[in-house]
């Protein structure tokens, strides 16, 4: 039977099996990622549960694991409820536009040695493309609906997102300054030689910068002014229901893994071991880089945005913006300058 299947493979012409092999990675990043989303979600009620001393959802499965999918059942025999007086068919479409992005990224992030989708050289540049666009579903989403709220909170998020985009980008060309590529698998391997050679050390208030601007980007507590549920209700999915709305929280909690994965790639080695370098492990499985290693730095990410928002309140709108605006950006210019000089003096990583 085997012998038949790959006989079969082989015979079939170069193009349409680089087709099925790139369907079908695609496919398998877009599943994983829809069940960490799911994951994520009761993650975060039982982590901000145990730090509330709670217990979180116990119920739907064995220890409330089967929660995730009641959530989602739940929501899709919903009525998807459509406001007379707005646009239909952007109202329909903006929560699309708004996932687009989130699982688009994914085609350039190098997962494991030698693996991306799409192992383009311009990583970085298309990245930073998609991120810019996934604000236009939240516009849309909070234009089309004719609501007051849904359009103040679409415009606070805009106005967010472009803050912390310019932060995000510069912090960013810092990266690419050390590791001298735009392609994100050859970034990653940049970094190689230990804890220490990693660009979290050398560019630490970029990575401070580009994190916390992540959270931002994100909608995320206690960056959420967007969807204050204090002053406008639930911002600009106040109008959603059902299958709709399920897009919206899919975009939210997806944005959170693309961020929480990029941080990692970026600053922290990617799938490289801590322990590469060290005499003591040499030769052995700690050291030796992997996908596992990205996804324990991805954990760790996400741990943040969870405990951020069981930590911190919200911040007013004004704040955000200051923040954004006054602190972040000239922090990033003057560290690209310090980056520069240490570039010039031949003093870090990317001193060979």
């Amino acid at each position: 039977m085997m012998d038949f299947v790959v006989g079969t493979w082989t015979a079939w012409p170069e193009w349409l099996r680089q087709t099925l092999t790139g369907l079908g990675q695609i496919l398998a990043v877009t599943i994983v990622v829809i069940l960490c989303v799911a994951y994520l979600t009761l993650a975060e009620r039982k982590v901000i549960g145990y730090m509330q001393v709670r217990i979180g959802p116990n119920r739907v499965g064995p220890k409330g694991l089967l929660q995730p999918f009641a959530d989602v059942i739940k929501l899709l025999i919903k009525e998807v409820v459509v406001p007379s007086r707005s646009n239909r068919f952007l109202f329909v479409v903006a929560p699309l536009l708004a996932l687009t992005p989130a699982f688009a990224a994914w085609a350039v992030i190098s997962l494991w040695p030698g693996f991306a989708i799409a192992d383009v050289d311009a990583g970085v540049l298309y990245v930073l493309a998609l991120a810019g666009f996934g604000a236009y579903g939240i516009i849309l989403a909070g234009w089309a609906s004719n609501s007051k709220y849904a359009f103040l909170g679409a415009m606070r998020s805009a106005a967010q997102i472009v803050a912390y985009e310019i932060a995000m980008g510069f912090a960013l060309v810092g990266v690419v300054m050390a590791a001298g590529t735009l392609n994100m698998g050859r970034i990653v391997e940049a970094q190689s030689g230990g804890f220490l050679s990693w660009y979290w050390f050398w560019l630490f208030p970029l990575f401070v910068v580009y994190f916390i601007s992540g959270v931002a980007e994100t909608n995320r507590a206690p960056f959420d002014v967007a969807e204050g549920e204090s002053e406008i209700v639930a911002g600009f999915h106040v109008e959603y229901s059902g299958i709709a709305f399920a897009l919206f929280f899919l975009t939210e909690y997806a944005n959170m893994i693309l961020v929480a994965t990029l941080t990692a790639t970026f600053f922290f080695g990617g799938w490289l071991s801590p322990f590469e370098g060290y005499p003591l492990v040499a030769g052995t499985f700690l050291a030796a880089p992997g996908l596992h290693w990205l996804v324990l730095k991805i954990a760790f990410f996400l741990f943040c945005f969870l405990w951020f928002r069981a930590t911190f309140p919200r911040y007013r709108y004004d704040q955000i913006m200051r923040l954004g605006w006054k602190v972040f950006i000239p922090v990033t210019l003057v560290w690209l300058c310090v980056e520069a000089v240490l570039w010039i003096y031949k003093i870090g990583p990317w001193a060979a």
